[in-house]
């Protein structure tokens, strides 16, 4: 989070970034390193300590709803600096828009037959209405009638599930508590969890493909894309 990208600290990018979506109304970074703590503050960035034993970072959101006053909460992973604040403002709409649903993340679509095999990528599928009906790190929807993976590819029925997630704080406060359920401890990914309880999620497409950094090979990509 601290690495620098221009002189400044990644996760500072990310804040700006997220400062610029129109229908969020305060942005805060939630930490449980002081270093974050104090980079940041340096920079003029509001910082709300956690607890440092959070399994996850729903968790730690969770922990600093407790005391917000708004009714919806943006969680933005820190490491996202090319986010796109537009992403930001459609996620919100979608779950303000539907009282039905209680959560909403985006996705892009796939074509690359290497992005749809890699389980480091997560898939999303999604029913008629937009909303999930399944997260998988597998090649998924498995096309039959395809002869290989690069002729499914081309039917463009891939997304890629981008982690940005906006939560009614209600709902949000609900999740942490809940236990963890059996296909999120198979695939290992925690929005698993909302789907097995019966819940509604909604995923809204965009074009952004959602590049993180969890590389020096990544930021170093990221740093020649911001200069270009």
């Amino acid at each position: 989070m601290l690495r620098l990208l221009h002189g400044k600290p990644l996760v500072y990018h990310t804040y700006l970034r997220a400062c610029r979506a129109k229908l969020v109304g305060r942005v805060v970074v939630a930490a449980d390193d002081t270093r974050i703590k104090d980079n940041l503050e340096a920079l003029g960035v509001p910082v709300i300590m956690t607890r440092p034993d959070h399994p996850s970072g729903t968790d730690r959101l969770a922990e600093v709803a407790l005391e917000a006053p708004e009714d919806i909460i943006v969680n933005v992973q820190g490491d996202e600096p090319l986010l796109d604040p537009e992403v930001v403002d459609a996620a919100v709409i979608r779950l303000a828009s539907d009282p039905e649903v209680v959560a909403s993340t985006a996705c892009h679509r796939l074509t690359d037959p290497d992005d749809i095999r890699n389980p480091n990528m997560v898939k999303v599928l999604r029913d008629l209405e937009g909303n999930a009906l399944y997260f998988t790190r597998a090649a998924a929807p498995h096309v039959r009638d395809a002869a290989d993976l690069s002729e499914a590819a081309a039917m463009q029925v891939y997304y890629k599930h981008i982690g940005l997630y906006v939560y009614r704080k209600d709902f949000l406060l609900q999740y942490a508590a809940m236990p963890a359920t059996p296909l999120e401890k198979l695939e290992k990914l925690e929005q698993l969890r909302i789907l097995e309880h019966g819940y509604k999620m909604a995923v809204v497409e965009t074009d952004y493909t959602g590049i993180g950094v969890d590389t020096p090979e990544d930021l170093k990509r990221v740093a020649r894309f911001m200069e270009s």
